[in-house]
């Protein structure tokens, strides 16, 4: 309550001061400048406020952990899920948000065979929840000599990052546990150590690694984290009926079943095909403005939601 009313108060010295520059250039003052700069910081406040009106849900205010997989297409996949990382990575710097990676698996030639990162901070998973699925890009490819039209795709999953308070029973026998040396970034002991962990829950196939720890101990810890958080995803994903559609999208990564599609060749185009939201300036998402994609899809979240 408190902190709303704070929010309040603020609010209220904004449009004050709005006013106040409004009538001085009733009274003939020069102040477009400082009133133009006024108008966008009280746009900006506003969007942000109608923003945080749509995270209703029971796990929005919990920090995300994101993973990527490259899909079909080998290292033209695997570059673009490396640009996938950087755009979520900028997204949270431009946020303030935490950014963490916690695993990061080389690709070959190029990009990455598949990251696991957590963004922390207040609604991170609520922000980022919508943002699970398929993403494909089309592109001139860099790595074509004959300078060909090539498609990628990435899968994006993202699950809150649970506490302990959360009981998700996961029996022993049912984890096959491996340790590799650390590849690529992050890490302590980076090619020197078998300190990775993988831990895969074989009922369900999901599959959580960690690397980026000192020792083999903690990043077991943190891997057995990750495990639970998204366990209890996929649980919640069953309990809304909409586990069909997860494990559809993560078993084809590939034509028909993404969620976005990023145009860079012939036309350059972003398009969300679920909101039908979209976006022409393609150089300022990828470098991490996902925000009109986000509340979009928490418009359309809220929409089904009232006429359930």
């Amino acid at each position: 309550m408190s902190e709303q009313l704070e929010e309040d108060d603020k609010l209220a010295k904004r449009l004050a001061d709005v006013e106040a520059y409004f009538e001085l250039a009733r009274e003939g003052e020069a102040v477009d400048g400082e009133l133009g700069t006024e108008l966008e910081t009280l746009r900006q406040e506003l969007e942000r406020i109608e923003t945080e009106t749509l995270l209703a849900g029971e796990n929005d205010h919990l920090n995300a952990i994101v993973a990527i997989h490259p899909g079909a297409g080998g290292t033209e996949s695997q570059d673009w899920a490396e640009m996938l990382l950087r755009m979520y990575k900028r997204w949270a710097e431009r946020h303030g948000f935490v950014f963490t990676l916690n695993d990061y698996q080389s690709g070959e030639e190029a990009g990455l065979k598949s990251a696991t990162f957590t963004v922390s901070g207040d609604y991170a998973y609520g922000l980022l929840s919508g943002e699970t699925g398929v993403h494909r890009l089309v592109r001139i490819s860099p790595f074509d000599q004959a300078a060909r039209r090539h498609t990628s795709f990435a899968s994006v999953f993202v699950s809150p990052e649970i506490d302990e308070t959360i009981n998700i029973e996961i029996k022993p026998d049912e984890l096959k546990i491996e340790t590799y040396r650390a590849t690529g970034r992050g890490g302590q002991h980076v090619n020197t150590t078998d300190s990775a962990v993988r831990i895969t829950h074989i009922p369900t196939g999901t599959v959580a690694q960690c690397q980026n720890e000192r020792s083999q101990h903690r990043n077991k810890d943190v891997a057995m984290k990750f495990l639970r958080s998204r366990l209890y995803e996929l649980e919640l994903r069953k309990r809304r009926e909409a586990s069909d559609k997860l494990e559809a999208a993560k078993a084809d990564i590939d034509f028909g079943s993404q969620i976005r599609s990023y145009v860079l060749h012939p036309y350059r185009l972003i398009k969300d095909h679920r909101t039908k939201f979209e976006m022409g300036d393609t150089d300022r998402v990828l470098d991490g403005d996902l925000d009109p994609f986000l509340k979009a899809y928490l418009l359309s979240r809220r929409a089904v939601t009232k006429t359930a």
